[in-house]
């Protein structure tokens, strides 16, 4: 298992290491022990799993404190175009956004930390998306950010006059005047 650091402070690429024969492959998706072993302590607590079909956007999710939620993301099946943003007042990346292509063909996971938004829009038929999380969801705690902020101009790979997004994504605020606590 190796890291990948990204231009954003402790937002982490994770990629595995697959051991692949005539069978197919095998590989450790999460590990403690060699998650520790990176510099990786994190209590993981609740598994979530999502199947959207190509053009869905989820997205962008956050909990504030004491319910902040870090999660590590990975494909099943399919790709999406994942992002993250950075909501730590105090960090010089504060509003910049992160994107990578996870996929189940390159096996990348996705590490957001507590302080960001997290979400995703689907590119191939179907996808579908495991991640972990390091607390409970809690509704109170709940925010967002609109996913066609101008300010972040993200691209999430799709023609956003075609996404698919719930009504609840569509009214989240642009992130200067997000709920973020932190």
């Amino acid at each position: 298992m190796k890291i990948e650091e990204t231009f954003i402070k402790d937002l982490i690429i994770i990629e595995p290491t697959v051991f692949g024969d005539e069978r197919g492959y095998f590989f450790e998706c999460y590990s403690k022990t060699k998650f520790e072993d990176l510099g990786i302590d994190i209590d993981f607590v609740q598994d979530n799993q999502s199947f959207s079909k190509k053009g869905t956007l989820r997205g962008l999710h956050y909990q504030n404190p004491p319910f902040a939620q870090t999660k590590l993301i990975r494909v099943l099946e399919g790709e999406i175009i994942d992002v993250a943003v950075d909501l730590r007042k105090g960090s010089l990346t504060y509003g910049k956004s992160f994107s990578i292509s996870l996929s189940a063909e390159n096996k990348k996971q996705l590490l957001v930390p507590q302080g960001f938004a997290h979400g995703f829009s689907v590119i191939t038929e179907t996808a579908s998306v495991m991640y972990k999380c390091d607390q409970f969801y809690n509704k109170e705690s709940e925010g967002g950010i609109k996913f066609d902020d101008p300010s972040l101009n993200i691209d999430w790979g799709m023609n956003l006059g075609e996404a698919i997004v719930s009504e609840k994504d569509q009214i989240l605020p642009f992130i200067e005047n997000c709920n973020s606590l932190f």
